[in-house]
C-alpha cells in the first residue's frame, strides 16, 4: 500500500464515496476526510449554507482550495464533492497527487440513496431525478477523465469494493 498513500475518491451524490472511504480507510489502516464535510467543520456552516450566501462559485472556490491542501496529505482516503472534478484544476491534482477512484451508480440507486438528504442544493428541483440526471450527465466525463479505476456501487456489496479497491491498489 506504501505505493497508494492518497486514494481519492470522486463520483455523484449517493455514489458512496463517504461510506465506502471510511469503510476503506479502516482496511488500510488510512485517515479518512470527506472534503464537504471538513469545509462545514472549519466554516463552522453547512455546504447548503455556504451556497446560500457565496453561490456555487464561492463553494466552488473554497473547494479548490481545500483540495489542494487536502491532496497533499499523506496516508488519507479522501472523498470528494460530487463537483468538485468540475475544475480543471482540481481534475489535475487528483490525477497527479493520487490514486483516484470513480464511484458511480444507475440514478435509480442514486435517488434511492439522497432521497432523505436535505442538504444538497443541486438536488433543490421540482424533478430529482431530471436534475440527478443532467448532473450526472454533465460530470461524467471529468469523472472518468481523472479515475484509474471506475467501480460501480449499484453492482456490488460493500465488502465486495473494499476488497476490490484494496486489490486494485496494492502495490
Amino acid at each position: 500500500m506504501a505505493e497508494h498513500h492518497r486514494i481519492f475518491l470522486v463520483g455523484p451524490m449517493g455514489a458512496g464515496k463517504t461510506t465506502i472511504g471510511k469503510r476503506l480507510a479502516k482496511a488500510l489502516k488510512l485517515r479518512f476526510i470527506d472534503c464537504d464535510h471538513e469545509l462545514e467543520r472549519r466554516t463552522g456552516v453547512s455546504v447548503s449554507v455556504i451556497f446560500e450566501i457565496e453561490g456555487e462559485q464561492g463553494f466552488r472556490e473554497r473547494e479548490r482550495r481545500l483540495i489542494d491542501e487536502l491532496t497533499q496529505l499523506d496516508d488519507i482516503v479522501l472523498a470528494t464533492g460530487g463537483g468538485a472534478v468540475l475544475e480543471a484544476g482540481n481534475r489535475t491534482l487528483l490525477q497527479s497527487r493520487g490514486y483516484t477512484i470513480y464511484l458511480y451508480a444507475n440514478v435509480q440507486d442514486l435517488l434511492a440513496r439522497t432521497r432523505n438528504d436535505t442538504n444538497r442544493p443541486l438536488l433543490k428541483a421540482p424533478d430529482r431525478a431530471q436534475r440527478l440526471r443532467e448532473i450526472v450527465t454533465a460530470r461524467e466525463p471529468f469523472y472518468r477523465e481523472v479515475a484509474r479505476l471506475c467501480v460501480d456501487t449499484g453492482a456490488h456489496s460493500l465488502a465486495d469494493i473494499v476488497t476490490l479497491i484494496r486489490t486494485e491498489c496494492a502495490p
